[in-house]
């Protein structure tokens, strides 16, 4: 079936295959699953420790779920967008499992055909709870509501998780909803039984899809074990690909339009040449969107964790592409012995730019502080970090601190914080200001002059009539402002 818009996406490389079926119609499943699937092509290697190829799995799926909040947090008309994933990664003699949704996983192994995976649909959960029998699931009206599924619904998903011994010869299918809403399991199991190559099993589980009316889009994946020979390591993809509308399998003008592609664009040069080094098939949104170059689907921050993989990896692919060349290889402790002191170096390179950033930063500012019993202007802040003070003494004045007011005594104490140095001259200007209005202290204050006695007008010699020596209350009044204003100049 070929629609306006293709909510699948679906990649196959040497060691990883995913499927994943995008939900939220017009609103951005073709985002969710693109988004998904190229998060998850980085673990398309084989350099993994014991066990560490199903952790990565199932942590790289948990971080894409998170990716694809973030992009409903940025885009708010992608609301209950969501993709199920259906993926398996090869790691030596085992193959890991990872699951979530209705998309399916099939394996033919030792003549078994049986499918591995289990539907989260809510018919499904009726089945296992014996309330509904597996012939009435296909007519049942909620057949298509989904029980669990990577988006912005669950911070956290449960994902389905297994890990199995491989054999050379045995194969997986792995497929969208759109082939087994049509095709029964047994003709399917027939289909991958009789025919020997992949490519046309695959075309023809297509075409018979098709034909029989899949009311969905159809992708499909069939992989087969083989043991590597020393071409397939040397050899990268050199098979011609569809162009990338076609691989979509959508339909219309060669330019995205703004309810295809959601957001601006956003180079994919780095995704692009990360797929150039593995051999590699990518069909649907996820080849759209890489394909012609735009990939709004993933966030700035997305891209830049695509090229730190890159840059951390790099060693490892070059080594795997030629590792059949006796003299280039090496083992993969070797191969990852430079990664801890380049880290190592990173980190003290950005460590050293945010301290000199830091420290060019404080000597922008200013603070007026006590330096020798007088008010100074310092170039810094009066924080020391260790052994380092991060000021030095600019000006010093002549303004004792101990003839400021108490308030002012207390703030100058405790630094007063300047943007400038304009601003610092103007807070000692203030400070200055204040100085002059103080009182003189006691012991500094001129006293009053006392009055020379007078004689009496009358020239007696009455003892009663002598004149006294204290002030007259007129003259005491006079010389209170005169000793106020004799404070005031000499403080001046």
């Amino acid at each position: 079936m070929v629609r306006v818009k293709n909510d699948d996406s679906a990649y196959v490389g040497r060691y990883l295959a995913v499927v994943a079926d995008g939900m939220g119609g017009h609103a951005g499943g073709n985002v969710a699953s693109a988004s998904t699937v190229l998060d998850l092509v980085h673990l398309d290697r084989k350099d993994y420790d014991d066990g560490d190829a199903a952790n990565q799995l199932a942590d790289e799926i948990q971080t894409a779920n998170t990716l694809l909040s973030e992009l409903v947090n940025a885009n708010p008309q992608l609301v209950g967008m969501g993709t199920t994933v259906t993926a398996l990664l090869l790691n030596g003699n085992r193959l890991e499992f990872a699951h979530i949704g209705d998309s399916r996983a099939y394996r033919l192994k030792n003549d078994v055909f049986e499918q591995i995976s289990v539907d989260h649909t809510f018919v499904q959960r009726l089945i296992d709870e014996g309330r509904l029998k597996p012939e009435e699931a296909d007519v049942h009206p909620h057949k298509n509501v989904l029980m669990r599924v990577l988006g912005d619904v669950d911070a956290s998903p449960e994902l389905d998780l297994d890990s199995f011994e491989v054999a050379a010869g045995e194969r997986w299918l792995l497929c969208s909803d759109g082939l087994n809403a049509v095709l029964g399991d047994e003709l399917i199991e027939r289909i991958v039984r009789e025919t020997p190559d992949l490519r046309a099993t695959v075309d023809t589980l297509v075409d018979l899809t098709l034909a029989g009316g899949s009311p969905d889009n159809v992708t499909i994946a069939v992989v087969e074990i083989a043991e590597a020979t020393p071409e397939d390591l040397r050899t990268a993809a050199l098979t011609t690909l569809p162009p990338a509308k076609e691989a979509a399998g959508e339909k219309g003008d060669d330019k995205p339009t703004g309810d295809q592609l959601p957001g601006s664009a956003i180079r994919a040069d780095v995704i692009r040449q990360d797929l150039s080094s593995r051999p590699h098939m990518l069909v649907g949104s996820a080849a759209l969107a890489t394909e012609t170059g735009q990939i709004p689907i993933v966030t700035q921050r997305t891209t830049e964790r695509r090229a730190a993989m890159m840059l951390t990896h790099k060693a490892a692919l070059d080594a795997e592409l030629y590792d059949n060349d006796a003299d280039a290889e090496e083992p993969a402790s070797a191969r990852k012995r430079w990664l801890i002191p380049a880290f190592l170096g990173l980190m003290a390179l950005i460590l050293v730019a945010v301290l000199w950033f830091g420290y060019a930063w404080t000597q922008t500012r200013y603070y007026v502080a006590e330096y020798e019993d007088n008010v100074a202007i310092f170039n810094g802040v009066s924080q020391t970090i260790g052994p380092v003070t991060l000021s030095h003494l600019d000006q010093t004045t002549d303004i004792p601190v101990s003839n400021l007011p108490e308030y002012q005594r207390a703030r100058v104490e405790s630094s007063l914080p300047a943007t400038d140095l304009e601003h610092a001259q103007r807070i000692v200007e203030d400070l200055r200001g204040d100085l002059r209005a103080v009182a003189c202290p006691p012991g500094n204050e001129t006293p009053s002059p006392s009055p020379s006695p007078s004689a009496s007008p009358s020239g007696s010699a009455d003892p009663a009539a002598e004149p006294t020596s204290s002030p007259s209350p007129e003259s005491s009044a006079q010389a209170a402002p005169g000793d106020a204003q004799g404070c005031r100049d000499e403080s001046s």
